[in-house]
Protein backbone atom coordinates (compact mmCIF):
# COMPACT_ATOMS: atom_id res chain seq x y z
CA UNK A 1 0.00 0.00 0.00
CA UNK A 2 1.34 3.44 -0.96
CA UNK A 3 2.17 5.73 1.92
CA UNK A 4 -0.26 8.72 1.71
CA UNK A 5 2.50 11.13 2.76
CA UNK A 6 4.80 9.81 0.03
CA UNK A 7 2.03 10.09 -2.56
CA UNK A 8 1.20 13.68 -1.57
CA UNK A 9 4.88 14.59 -1.61
CA UNK A 10 5.30 13.07 -5.08
CA UNK A 11 2.26 14.92 -6.45
CA UNK A 12 3.39 18.20 -4.88
CA UNK A 13 6.95 17.96 -6.19
CA UNK A 14 5.69 17.00 -9.65
CA UNK A 15 3.39 20.01 -9.63
CA UNK A 16 6.26 22.31 -8.65
CA UNK A 17 8.46 20.92 -11.41
CA UNK A 18 5.64 21.36 -13.92
CA UNK A 19 5.18 24.96 -12.79
CA UNK A 20 8.90 25.72 -13.21
CA UNK A 21 8.99 24.17 -16.68
CA UNK A 22 5.91 26.12 -17.74
CA UNK A 23 7.54 29.38 -16.68
CA UNK A 24 10.78 28.48 -18.46
CA UNK A 25 8.96 27.81 -21.73
CA UNK A 26 6.00 30.20 -21.71
CA UNK A 27 7.94 33.45 -21.22
CA UNK A 28 10.40 33.10 -24.15
CA UNK A 29 7.59 31.51 -26.19
CA UNK A 30 5.46 34.63 -25.78
CA UNK A 31 8.41 36.86 -26.59
CA UNK A 32 9.16 34.89 -29.77
CA UNK A 33 5.63 34.42 -31.09
CA UNK A 34 3.92 37.69 -30.23
CA UNK A 35 5.80 40.81 -29.20
CA UNK A 36 7.78 42.45 -26.42
CA UNK A 37 4.63 43.98 -24.93
CA UNK A 38 2.87 40.61 -24.96
CA UNK A 39 5.87 39.11 -23.19
CA UNK A 40 5.80 41.88 -20.58
CA UNK A 41 2.07 41.37 -20.02
CA UNK A 42 2.61 37.62 -19.64
CA UNK A 43 5.43 38.26 -17.17
CA UNK A 44 3.25 40.69 -15.22
CA UNK A 45 0.38 38.19 -15.03
CA UNK A 46 2.69 35.38 -13.92
CA UNK A 47 4.32 37.63 -11.31
CA UNK A 48 0.95 38.70 -9.95
CA UNK A 49 -0.17 35.09 -9.72
CA UNK A 50 3.09 34.08 -8.02
CA UNK A 51 2.71 36.93 -5.54
CA UNK A 52 -0.80 35.79 -4.64
CA UNK A 53 0.36 32.18 -4.41
CA UNK A 54 3.24 33.14 -2.12
CA UNK A 55 0.96 35.17 0.15
CA UNK A 56 -1.47 32.25 0.43
CA UNK A 57 1.44 29.93 1.21
CA UNK A 58 2.58 32.32 3.96
CA UNK A 59 -0.74 32.02 5.80
CA UNK A 60 -1.88 28.57 4.65
CA UNK A 61 0.84 25.95 4.43
CA UNK A 62 -0.63 23.21 2.26
CA UNK A 63 0.71 21.01 -0.52
CA UNK A 64 -2.57 21.48 -2.33
CA UNK A 65 -1.53 25.00 -3.34
CA UNK A 66 1.26 23.63 -5.52
CA UNK A 67 -1.21 21.42 -7.38
CA UNK A 68 -3.90 24.08 -7.73
CA UNK A 69 -1.58 26.56 -9.45
CA UNK A 70 -0.53 24.16 -12.25
CA UNK A 71 -3.45 24.99 -14.62
CA UNK A 72 -3.08 28.72 -13.97
CA UNK A 73 0.00 29.20 -16.17
CA UNK A 74 -1.54 27.68 -19.33
CA UNK A 75 -4.67 29.75 -18.64
CA UNK A 76 -2.62 32.96 -18.40
CA UNK A 77 -0.73 32.04 -21.58
CA UNK A 78 -3.97 31.50 -23.50
CA UNK A 79 -5.36 34.72 -22.02
CA UNK A 80 -2.33 36.66 -23.22
CA UNK A 81 -2.58 35.15 -26.72
CA UNK A 82 -6.28 35.96 -26.81
CA UNK A 83 -5.71 39.56 -25.73
CA UNK A 84 -3.12 40.19 -28.46
CA UNK A 85 -5.14 38.42 -31.17
CA UNK A 86 -7.18 41.60 -31.55
CA UNK A 87 -6.95 45.25 -30.57
CA UNK A 88 -5.28 45.51 -27.20
CA UNK A 89 -6.64 47.77 -24.48
CA UNK A 90 -4.41 50.82 -23.84
CA UNK A 91 -4.59 50.07 -20.12
CA UNK A 92 -2.94 46.66 -20.63
CA UNK A 93 -0.29 48.15 -22.89
CA UNK A 94 0.48 50.83 -20.33
CA UNK A 95 0.70 48.24 -17.55
CA UNK A 96 3.06 46.14 -19.67
CA UNK A 97 5.27 49.15 -20.43
CA UNK A 98 5.48 50.12 -16.76
CA UNK A 99 6.33 46.53 -15.84
CA UNK A 100 9.11 46.57 -18.43
CA UNK A 101 10.53 49.76 -16.91
CA UNK A 102 10.35 48.21 -13.45
CA UNK A 103 12.30 45.17 -14.65
CA UNK A 104 14.96 47.36 -16.28
CA UNK A 105 15.39 49.51 -13.17
CA UNK A 106 15.60 46.33 -11.05
CA UNK A 107 18.83 45.36 -12.81
CA UNK A 108 21.15 46.81 -10.15
CA UNK A 109 19.12 45.07 -7.43
CA UNK A 110 19.49 41.69 -9.13
CA UNK A 111 23.21 42.21 -9.65
CA UNK A 112 23.66 43.28 -6.04
CA UNK A 113 21.76 40.26 -4.75
CA UNK A 114 23.77 37.90 -6.94
CA UNK A 115 27.11 39.44 -5.93
CA UNK A 116 26.34 39.52 -2.22
CA UNK A 117 24.97 35.97 -2.32
CA UNK A 118 28.05 34.72 -4.16
CA UNK A 119 30.35 36.34 -1.61
CA UNK A 120 28.26 34.96 1.26
CA UNK A 121 28.36 31.43 -0.15
CA UNK A 122 32.12 31.69 -0.78
CA UNK A 123 32.65 32.71 2.84
CA UNK A 124 30.45 29.88 4.05
CA UNK A 125 32.51 27.42 1.98
CA UNK A 126 35.62 28.88 3.57
CA UNK A 127 34.08 28.46 7.01
CA UNK A 128 33.17 24.82 6.44
CA UNK A 129 36.58 24.17 4.90
CA UNK A 130 38.28 25.64 7.96
CA UNK A 131 36.29 23.30 10.19
CA UNK A 132 37.41 20.31 8.13
CA UNK A 133 41.04 21.45 8.21
CA UNK A 134 40.95 21.48 12.01
CA UNK A 135 40.09 17.76 12.05
CA UNK A 136 43.53 16.65 10.91
CA UNK A 137 46.29 16.82 8.34
CA UNK A 138 44.47 14.61 5.85
CA UNK A 139 41.58 17.08 5.69
CA UNK A 140 44.03 19.96 5.43
CA UNK A 141 45.79 18.29 2.51
CA UNK A 142 42.45 17.60 0.83
CA UNK A 143 41.33 21.22 1.18
CA UNK A 144 44.63 22.46 -0.27
CA UNK A 145 44.21 20.13 -3.24
CA UNK A 146 40.62 21.31 -3.75
CA UNK A 147 41.68 24.97 -3.58
CA UNK A 148 44.52 24.33 -6.04
CA UNK A 149 42.12 22.62 -8.45
CA UNK A 150 39.74 25.59 -8.16
CA UNK A 151 42.55 28.07 -8.88
CA UNK A 152 43.85 26.10 -11.86
CA UNK A 153 40.35 25.49 -13.24
CA UNK A 154 39.52 29.19 -12.92
CA UNK A 155 42.74 30.17 -14.68
CA UNK A 156 42.07 27.72 -17.50
CA UNK A 157 38.45 28.90 -17.76
CA UNK A 158 39.54 32.54 -18.03
CA UNK A 159 42.30 31.80 -20.56
CA UNK A 160 39.91 29.74 -22.66
CA UNK A 161 37.31 32.53 -22.58
CA UNK A 162 39.81 35.34 -23.19
CA UNK A 163 39.58 35.54 -27.04
CA UNK A 164 35.84 36.26 -26.93
CA UNK A 165 35.53 37.89 -23.50
CA UNK A 166 38.32 40.41 -24.22
CA UNK A 167 37.41 41.11 -27.82
CA UNK A 168 37.66 44.89 -27.34
CA UNK A 169 40.36 47.04 -25.68
CA UNK A 170 37.93 48.12 -22.96
CA UNK A 171 36.85 44.58 -22.07
CA UNK A 172 40.47 43.36 -21.99
CA UNK A 173 41.33 46.28 -19.70
CA UNK A 174 38.42 45.43 -17.39
CA UNK A 175 39.55 41.82 -17.27
CA UNK A 176 43.11 42.84 -16.36
CA UNK A 177 41.88 45.22 -13.65
CA UNK A 178 39.55 42.58 -12.21
CA UNK A 179 42.25 39.90 -12.03
CA UNK A 180 44.81 42.33 -10.56
CA UNK A 181 42.32 43.50 -7.94
CA UNK A 182 41.46 39.91 -7.06
CA UNK A 183 45.13 38.97 -6.58
CA UNK A 184 45.85 42.02 -4.44
CA UNK A 185 42.76 41.50 -2.29
CA UNK A 186 43.70 37.86 -1.80
CA UNK A 187 47.20 38.85 -0.64
CA UNK A 188 45.79 41.55 1.66
CA UNK A 189 43.31 39.06 3.11
CA UNK A 190 46.11 36.57 3.80
CA UNK A 191 48.26 39.25 5.45
CA UNK A 192 45.39 40.47 7.62
CA UNK A 193 44.41 36.85 8.34
CA UNK A 194 40.80 37.50 7.32
CA UNK A 195 40.47 35.03 4.48
CA UNK A 196 41.79 31.64 3.42
CA UNK A 197 42.58 29.83 0.19
CA UNK A 198 39.20 28.10 0.15
CA UNK A 199 37.24 31.34 0.16
CA UNK A 200 39.64 32.97 -2.29
CA UNK A 201 39.50 30.03 -4.71
CA UNK A 202 35.69 30.08 -4.59
CA UNK A 203 35.71 33.73 -5.62
CA UNK A 204 38.19 32.88 -8.39
CA UNK A 205 35.63 30.43 -9.78
CA UNK A 206 32.95 33.14 -9.51
CA UNK A 207 35.08 35.57 -11.53
CA UNK A 208 35.88 32.91 -14.14
CA UNK A 209 32.17 32.10 -14.50
CA UNK A 210 31.28 35.73 -15.16
CA UNK A 211 34.15 36.17 -17.62
CA UNK A 212 32.99 33.06 -19.46
CA UNK A 213 29.46 34.44 -19.75
CA UNK A 214 30.91 37.71 -21.10
CA UNK A 215 32.49 35.73 -23.91
CA UNK A 216 29.73 33.22 -24.49
CA UNK A 217 29.62 32.33 -28.17
CA UNK A 218 26.43 33.79 -29.55
CA UNK A 219 26.63 31.46 -32.55
CA UNK A 220 26.09 28.46 -30.27
CA UNK A 221 22.35 29.15 -30.12
CA UNK A 222 19.72 30.51 -32.42
CA UNK A 223 17.56 33.54 -31.96
CA UNK A 224 14.20 32.19 -30.66
CA UNK A 225 12.20 34.69 -32.69
CA UNK A 226 13.77 33.54 -35.95
CA UNK A 227 12.62 29.92 -35.64
CA UNK A 228 9.05 30.31 -34.43
CA UNK A 229 6.37 31.54 -36.82
CA UNK A 230 3.76 33.73 -35.09
CA UNK A 231 0.20 32.49 -34.68
CA UNK A 232 0.06 29.68 -37.21
CA UNK A 233 -3.47 28.77 -38.29
CA UNK A 234 -3.42 25.16 -37.07
CA UNK A 235 -2.13 23.50 -33.94
CA UNK A 236 0.10 20.71 -35.32
CA UNK A 237 2.78 23.08 -36.69
CA UNK A 238 2.66 24.83 -33.31
CA UNK A 239 3.62 21.62 -31.54
CA UNK A 240 6.37 20.89 -34.05
CA UNK A 241 7.89 24.35 -33.78
CA UNK A 242 7.45 24.29 -29.99
CA UNK A 243 9.47 21.07 -29.84
CA UNK A 244 12.18 22.68 -31.96
CA UNK A 245 12.03 25.78 -29.76
CA UNK A 246 12.52 23.82 -26.55
CA UNK A 247 15.30 21.60 -27.90
CA UNK A 248 17.33 24.05 -29.95
CA UNK A 249 16.47 27.68 -29.43
CA UNK A 250 16.02 28.42 -25.73
CA UNK A 251 18.66 31.06 -24.91
CA UNK A 252 21.35 28.98 -23.21
CA UNK A 253 23.31 31.89 -21.67
CA UNK A 254 20.09 33.16 -20.11
CA UNK A 255 19.24 29.72 -18.73
CA UNK A 256 22.75 29.30 -17.30
CA UNK A 257 22.66 32.75 -15.70
CA UNK A 258 19.16 32.08 -14.37
CA UNK A 259 20.16 28.72 -12.88
CA UNK A 260 23.22 30.21 -11.18
CA UNK A 261 21.36 33.23 -9.84
CA UNK A 262 18.50 31.20 -8.40
CA UNK A 263 20.88 28.60 -6.94
CA UNK A 264 23.12 31.20 -5.30
CA UNK A 265 20.14 33.09 -3.88
CA UNK A 266 18.72 29.86 -2.46
CA UNK A 267 22.04 28.93 -0.84
CA UNK A 268 22.43 32.42 0.59
CA UNK A 269 18.92 32.29 2.04
CA UNK A 270 19.89 29.11 3.89
CA UNK A 271 23.00 30.82 5.29
CA UNK A 272 21.29 34.04 6.41
CA UNK A 273 19.76 32.63 9.64
CA UNK A 274 23.25 31.78 10.94
CA UNK A 275 24.49 35.37 10.57
CA UNK A 276 24.82 37.12 13.88
CA UNK A 277 24.84 33.88 15.88
CA UNK A 278 26.44 34.28 19.25
CA UNK A 279 29.60 32.27 19.73
CA UNK A 280 27.98 30.47 22.68
CA UNK A 281 24.93 29.44 20.68
CA UNK A 282 24.64 25.87 19.57
CA UNK A 283 24.06 24.97 15.96
CA UNK A 284 20.31 25.03 16.46
CA UNK A 285 20.33 28.26 18.46
CA UNK A 286 19.39 28.86 22.09
CA UNK A 287 15.75 28.71 23.16
CA UNK A 288 14.74 28.97 19.50
CA UNK A 289 15.84 32.60 19.38
CA UNK A 290 16.91 32.22 15.76
CA UNK A 291 13.28 32.49 14.70
CA UNK A 292 13.26 36.06 16.07
CA UNK A 293 16.27 37.25 14.09
CA UNK A 294 15.74 39.61 11.16
CA UNK A 295 17.80 37.30 8.94
CA UNK A 296 15.38 34.45 9.66
CA UNK A 297 12.44 36.62 8.63
CA UNK A 298 14.28 37.63 5.46
CA UNK A 299 14.97 33.97 4.71
CA UNK A 300 11.30 33.10 5.11
CA UNK A 301 10.30 35.94 2.78
CA UNK A 302 12.80 34.84 0.12
CA UNK A 303 11.70 31.22 0.28
CA UNK A 304 7.99 32.04 0.36
CA UNK A 305 8.15 34.36 -2.66
CA UNK A 306 10.84 32.44 -4.55
CA UNK A 307 8.53 31.88 -7.51
CA UNK A 308 8.02 35.64 -7.87
CA UNK A 309 11.79 36.12 -7.74
CA UNK A 310 12.17 33.37 -10.33
CA UNK A 311 9.79 35.06 -12.77
CA UNK A 312 11.18 38.59 -12.35
CA UNK A 313 14.81 37.47 -12.65
CA UNK A 314 14.03 35.36 -15.72
CA UNK A 315 12.04 38.16 -17.34
CA UNK A 316 14.85 40.64 -16.74
CA UNK A 317 17.43 38.31 -18.29
CA UNK A 318 15.25 37.71 -21.34
CA UNK A 319 14.89 41.46 -21.89
CA UNK A 320 18.66 42.01 -21.99
CA UNK A 321 20.51 41.79 -25.27
CA UNK A 322 24.00 40.27 -25.43
CA UNK A 323 25.88 43.56 -25.02
CA UNK A 324 23.77 44.55 -21.99
CA UNK A 325 24.41 41.19 -20.35
CA UNK A 326 28.16 41.69 -20.81
CA UNK A 327 28.14 45.03 -19.05
CA UNK A 328 26.02 43.68 -16.19
CA UNK A 329 28.54 40.84 -15.80
CA UNK A 330 31.46 43.27 -15.45
CA UNK A 331 29.47 45.30 -12.94
CA UNK A 332 28.76 42.11 -11.01
CA UNK A 333 32.48 41.24 -10.84
CA UNK A 334 33.59 44.67 -9.64
CA UNK A 335 30.69 45.07 -7.22
CA UNK A 336 31.56 41.76 -5.57
CA UNK A 337 35.25 42.66 -5.38
CA UNK A 338 34.43 46.02 -3.79
CA UNK A 339 32.20 44.41 -1.16
CA UNK A 340 34.89 41.81 -0.48
CA UNK A 341 37.54 44.52 -0.09
CA UNK A 342 35.35 46.40 2.39
CA UNK A 343 34.77 43.21 4.35
CA UNK A 344 38.50 42.42 4.40
CA UNK A 345 39.95 45.85 5.11
CA UNK A 346 37.32 47.84 7.01
CA UNK A 347 36.31 44.96 9.29
CA UNK A 348 37.00 45.59 12.97
CA UNK A 349 39.18 43.49 15.18
CA UNK A 350 36.05 41.94 16.67
CA UNK A 351 35.28 40.55 13.26
CA UNK A 352 38.57 38.69 13.25
CA UNK A 353 37.52 37.02 16.49
CA UNK A 354 33.94 36.19 15.59
CA UNK A 355 35.08 34.99 12.16
CA UNK A 356 37.89 32.87 13.51
CA UNK A 357 37.19 30.31 10.78
CA UNK A 358 38.76 32.72 8.30
CA UNK A 359 42.07 32.88 10.16
CA UNK A 360 44.93 30.58 9.31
Amino acid sequence: MINPWFFLSLVSNTARLSTALQILIFLPLTLATLSRQAFLLQSLLLSGHALIHGTMSWFWRSRALSVLQVPMHPFLLLLCFNVFSSTVSPVLLTAADWWGKALVFSGPLFIGMEGLSSLLVAQKIGQEGKKLVERGESYQFGMLIAAAVAYVSSAWWIVNSYPTAASTPLSSTLLGVALTAFVFLTVIGFVLRRTNVIESSSLAVFIAYNVWLCGFDQNSFTDPASSYAPLLPNILPHFQTLTNFVVNTLPKPVLIALLYRLMILHLASRILPTIGADSWDSEEGVDSVWDDRPTSTLTRILLTYRQTIFITVYSHLLLLDHSSQIWWRWMNIFFTLVIWSIELIVGSEDDAVTKEWKMD
